[in-house]
């Protein structure tokens, strides 16, 4: 049987080698698996000038690869293999890879990641980077007093490009609609309408990127007429959403109308022991920024995870005698007077033993057991759960309860 890790993280961009840094560090057995070679998106992007603490012209790959090896440092294992099926329902995940081989883990972190919406327009691939863009907070400097082109006129597209009019000399929006008619909100569609630096080509999409090493010209097609027109351009930003790569987490984990993974603060998804990190995650900004925030958080969260899980299992669950597992609060003062009571039995009994479980310190597993009101006395034998009182409880019915089982 394969060894069991206690962190594998799917995917290996910077939220994955973030997630791999913490969780290594904190001497949690942890691996990442990643198709290729690390990094993720971006990894492709040359210039990133945008990642606190690295000045001007420091690229992607290179950050990239620094991550890994800092992750690498602290023991964690950098796999190159594809997840191809997963298993999250049980106690220990199970993770089938292209290459036939089967990974165990207690945790997993999906990150995976997201890709931006491609219209597959001719030149759009070949001049990625060298013109064409999907970030407009990634890449807006680099086109200083020059001309850009802008695919989108929903909410991301006109915010973005008026972002881009802070640079740009001129930004145009081609709109496949009619002339004043966009898929964004009221309030940013006047802004844009107001910015002078904004020119609209109406009734028109983009046909097709030209240019000789770096983006020259595009070629914009009318919709009703057929007509072709060729418009010089330094830049084309696409905004026409991205898509998250989730196909293979569908009725795994709870997914948004868009596809991607909802999660709480700690980058827990609807499944325990199962974290989402990154640009998969359903989140406000797609960064990589936040997307090593989001696996460090992960990681960490990770950590107080299986310190609660391990602590109640060996406390509650293994415990050869019978265990009163009391929910309560310091701030709560009927749940206080209660512990009180639970202390002076359990000293009496020789095969009794009290668990002390502060809601708020040990809220998954009060979630797991449905606990919405304190004071709340579970009794476990066996591992199993036998009783419970609810609620404000006299001696005498924990009296009646501990003689029932012990």
């Amino acid at each position: 049987m394969s060894e069991v890790y206690d962190i594998i993280v799917v995917g290996g961009g910077p939220a994955g080698l973030a997630a791999g840094i913490y969780g290594s560090r904190s001497r949690l057995k942890t691996a990442i698996l990643t198709k290729g070679k690390p990094g993720g998106q971006a990894a492709t992007t040359q210039e990133l000038e945008n990642y606190p603490g690295f000045s001007r012209g420091t690229t992607g790959p290179a950050l990239m690869e620094s991550m890994a090896q800092h992750a690498s440092s602290f023991g964690t294992e950098i796999l190159r293999e594809e997840a191809v099926e997963l298993d999250l329902g049980g106690e220990i995940k199970l993770i089938r890879t292209r290459s036939k081989k089967e990974y165990r883990s207690r945790t997993v972190i999906l990150a995976p990641g997201a890709e931006p919406r491609s219209l597959n327009i001719k030149g759009e691939h070949s001049l990625k980077g060298k013109g064409v863009s999907f970030c407009a907070t990634c890449d807006a400097d680099f086109f200083e007093d020059l001309d850009v082109v802008v695919v989108g006129n929903g909410d991301a597209a006109i915010e973005e490009a008026m972002y881009l009019t802070k640079f740009a000399e001129t930004v145009t929006i081609i709109v496949i609609h009619d002339e004043g008619v966009l898929d964004c909100n009221k309030a940013s569609a006047e802004r844009a309408f107001d910015n002078p630096k904004i020119k609209w080509v109406w009734n028109s999409v983009l046909d097709e990127i030209k240019g000789d090493g770096l983006v020259e010209s595009v070629m914009v097609k009318n919709i009703k007429t057929g007509e072709l027109a060729e418009m010089a351009t330094n830049g084309v930003f696409f905004f026409v959403g991205s898509v998250p790569k989730t196909d293979l987490l569908k009725g795994k984990v709870e997914l948004d109308e868009q596809g991607y993974i909802v999660t709480n603060d700690l980058m827990e998804t609807s499944v325990a022991g199962v974290y989402a990190a990154g640009d998969v995650r359903a989140k406000y900004l797609r960064q990589v920024i936040t997307a090593a925030s989001d696996g460090a958080i992960a990681a960490v969260a990770i950590e107080k995870y299986l310190v609660e899980e391990d602590s109640f299992r060996e406390r509650v669950l293994e415990a050869p005698s019978l265990v009163m597992v009391a929910f309560w609060s310091p701030q709560n003062g009927a749940s206080i007077e209660v512990i009180s009571m639970l202390e002076q039995l359990a000293s009496q009994y020789k095969d009794l033993r009290l668990v002390k479980m502060d809601t708020y310190r040990n809220q998954r597993v009060a979630g797991r057991y449905g606990i919405k009101e304190i004071p709340n006395v579970l009794f476990f034998k066996n591992g199993a759960e036998m009783a419970r009182i609810t609620g404000q409880c006299s001696r005498a019915d924990v009296v009646d309860l501990i003689n029932l089982f012990i």
